[in-house]
């Protein structure tokens, strides 16, 4: 059943945050978003114009017309505004025992405006947070929350276990306002669980604490437990904003697209390894394999790292003519394959595929009647520093001929040095391509 997730926060007319960017990554990501709004705010990417507050019984009313009959897996709070609507929050996820709730303390806009009603703290902080499963304030709202000033890592770790105190049974606390990488906070009530990332020079960010909660509710309604749930929400939030939108004249916001895309794009890449494996098996090109075996790999239209790039686990097995795999294709699976795509990817995007070979002088004939480029380096020119990095001569080698190169061939290949095989690296645009050029030269 799909998971159901309501969101209970204000409406941002920009479209950047708000009730807006949750569901629109609560669909993204295969949820069932539903909404009740607190406010309507008139506000776009240079700040919030104007606030409308919805009445706390018409809150309510939304609230209860749709859990009564649609049902919710898990919700979360973004802009409240209100003690009032605050109380009757809180009454409406006792009332209907929720016990999957991600509260977001709003409480101040990107641009600077204040979005909740200073009484409205005590509210939330008495009410609210003891029914929360994770609470995710910054920096700024775990100051109001605490009243204590927040300048690194450790007062962060004071301040989880403290709002931690006030009932909440998980506390991330985003340090995205600290000087430097940021690094998040998560505790459980036991133990304490950092997160840390690299600093994205971005002005677009509008939008990132609503993207990450909403994701949040999202993973707990799937089952996944709240540190599994934060490790997901952060490597989303990360790409979110890596590829936000430069939309308007002030701050952007972040763009929930991509990362979901990334997850279906992952999917493909792996039914493209099992399809192309299958053809590899039916054709019995075992005899093509080296003696350190074989391996094929795809990476992601964008990948970061050797763990954006799919490959088999242990490699192909010869039998023979005959072509065994040891399981079925995961990514990071394969450090000297994705060095080899990545190093591609450099001079060509496109060329996202590759798969090694044995080598022969046949080979080289065969390949160069089919017509396919073909480049060459030596492995005896190979820096000592390179030879000793486990991993690194295929990229080395891979990168030589690309310097000399107008396009990316579809073959590479070296004859060898003292106890390294001589290879072929048969490259292109995905398994179906590289495959097919294996076939070519099999014959």
């Amino acid at each position: 059943m799909i998971p159901r997730i309501l969101t209970v926060a204000g409406s941002d007319s920009g479209g950047g945050a708000g009730i807006q960017a949750d569901l629109k990554t609560i669909s993204l990501l295969g949820g069932f978003g539903m909404s009740a709004v607190t406010a309507l705010t008139a506000q776009n990417t240079r700040g919030v114009k104007g606030i409308f507050e919805v009445p706390a019984d018409f809150v309510a009313l939304q609230m209860d017309v749709v859990l009564s009959d649609i049902g919710v897996d898990a919700m979360k709070t973004g802009m409240l505004g209100s003690p009032a609507i605050v109380h009757r929050v809180s009454q409406k996820i006792r009332q209907y025992r929720i016990s999957r709730v991600v509260v977001d303390p709003v409480m101040v806009a990107k641009g600077g405006a204040r979005l909740l009603a200073p009484e409205a703290g005590k509210a939330i902080k008495k009410e609210l947070i003891p029914l929360a499963q994770i609470i995710t304030p910054n920096i700024p709202e775990s100051e109001v929350l605490t009243g204590r000033k927040i300048k690194g890592v450790r007062e962060m770790r004071e301040a989880a276990k403290e709002i931690h105190g006030m009932g909440a049974r998980h506390v991330l606390i985003k340090g995205g306002h600290l000087r430097g990488d940021p690094v998040d906070v998560l505790y459980d009530g036991r133990r304490i669980f950092e997160f840390p990332g690299a600093r994205i020079p971005t002005l677009h960010g509008h939008g990132t604490g609503c993207t990450l909660s909403a994701v949040l509710a999202l993973e707990l309604a799937k089952g996944r437990s709240p540190r599994q749930a934060v490790e997901y929400a952060k490597a989303f939030i990360t790409s979110a904003i890596q590829f936000s939108l430069p939309l308007g004249q002030g701050h952007g916001p972040v763009n929930p697209y991509i990362p979901a895309s990334r997850d279906a794009e992952r999917y493909r890449v792996i039914q493209k390894l099992k399809k192309a494996f299958h053809i590899l098996r039916d054709r019995r090109v075992g005899h093509l394999f080296p003696e350190v075996q074989s391996n094929l790999g795809c990476a992601l239209l964008d990948p970061r790292g050797p763990e954006d790039v799919a490959a088999f686990p242990g490699r192909f097995v010869r039998l023979g003519r005959e072509v065994v795999r040891v399981s079925d294709p995961e990514f990071g699976a394969s450090q000297h394959i994705a060095g080899i795509i990545l190093t591609a990817m450099r001079y060509n995007p496109e060329m996202r595929s590759a798969m090694n070979v044995c080598f022969s002088e046949e080979i080289l004939v065969l390949a160069k009647k089919a017509g396919f480029s073909v480049g060459h380096f030596r492995r005896q020119e190979e820096p000592a520093r390179e030879k000793r990095r486990e991993g690194c001569s295929l990229s080395w080698g891979v990168d030589q001929v690309l310097k000399k190169s107008k396009k990316v061939p579809d073959l590479i290949f070296d004859r060898g040095d003292l106890g390294k095989e001589p290879m072929i690296r048969v490259l292109g645009r995905d398994p179906e391509e590289v495959v097919n050029k294996v076939l070519a030269i099999a014959k």
